[in-house]
């Protein structure tokens, strides 16, 4: 049953979240510049390519997210926003380096050329590695709290390791994987095919997501019971913004999302629409993004703006 959190948030942030982007995004935009004016020895391609791909347009939720965790904890914007500009570092490297040849093999990100198509692809892999060690040194300088700065660059670290975002990519890549889910899709298998989708998607979408939260209420010096809700907020949430990512590859606007549409059907990869259908993937998103919000509930009225944020993402055309 739906919990009355509704009733119990301010209801002028339950809708608007695009305004809320749009004030906190300016924000972090004005700080992620400020955080790559680089002195003397970084080169200007270098620095030029890194404000190309940090600074493109884009929805900026994995950093909204640590400001809005954060504040739902009782902390504030501007503890938060170091962390937050680390995770959209973060965020912005695995774009340029999944974009790669090598890998998903993209020309189009946010609406512009992918930084190998802007530069080159030794300047694109360079770019990404200058972006993965910045989001770490921001974090230790600019954290005043030593336990927290140390906690927050653990918590980065898991989330887009081995274990984490770059585990999921690796077995998103690997043709053994692959084989794995077409087996279990011709033996009928659903519910195994699921699990490995799932897998993939909870390290490789889900687990940056789950930091992000994890850094707010890191900074905030949550309690267990506001940590355990905001846990299962994410988890909700990244799951469902994957499964609205797959639909939209199938049935989006490339124009709109920025970016080139239907390369999982040309890649024959196997995705919650072409398991489940549109209809169930659109339900089991709304399903999750419902849970998402009733997470929330032991946070109210602190958390409306993060309300806002989940139905954005079961709303989202981009």
């Amino acid at each position: 049953m739906r919990t009355r959190l509704l009733s119990t948030m301010v209801s002028t942030a339950l809708n608007n979240f695009p305004q809320i982007a749009e004030q906190l995004g300016t924000r972090i935009n004005d700080k992620l510049a400020e955080t790559i004016s680089f002195g003397e020895g970084c080169p200007d391609t270098l620095r030029e390519a890194m404000g190309y791909c940090l600074l493109a347009p884009g929805k900026r939720l994995r950093p909204i997210l640590v400001l809005l965790a954060a504040e739902a904890c009782g902390s504030s914007i501007e503890a938060a926003m170091p962390a937050a500009c680390a995770v959209e570092m973060i965020h912005a490297y695995s774009l340029v380096h999944d974009d790669l040849p090598a890998m998903d093999d993209d020309d189009l990100r946010r609406g512009r050329p992918t930084c190998h198509k802007e530069y080159d692809e030794a300047t694109a892999i360079l770019t990404g590695d200058g972006l993965l060690t910045r989001a770490f040194g921001l974090l230790a300088e600019q954290i005043a709290d030593p336990s927290v700065a140390v906690r927050c660059v653990e918590v980065l670290a898991r989330a887009a390791g081995a274990t984490g975002m770059v585990g999921g990519q690796a077995d998103d890549l690997d043709e053994s994987v692959g084989r794995l889910l077409f087996e279990q899709f011709e033996r009928g298998e659903q519910d195994a095919c699921l699990a490995t989708i799932e897998s993939i998607h909870r390290r490789k979408t889900g687990a940056m997501f789950a930091a992000s939260l994890e850094l707010g209420w890191t900074v905030a010096q949550a309690n267990d019971e506001q940590a355990a809700a905001l846990q299962r907020y994410g988890k909700c949430l990244g799951l469902a913004f994957q499964i609205v990512d797959d639909m939209l590859d199938v049935a989006g606007d490339e124009e709109t999302t920025g970016k080139r549409l239907r390369k999982d059907r040309d890649q024959g990869k196997l995705t919650y629409p072409s398991l489940l259908g549109v209809e169930e993937s659109r339900r089991r998103a709304e399903l999750l993004i419902g849970e998402a919000i009733e997470a929330l509930e032991v946070l109210a009225p602190r958390a409306g703006r993060l309300e806002s944020l989940a139905r954005f993402v079961a709303e989202r055309d981009r």
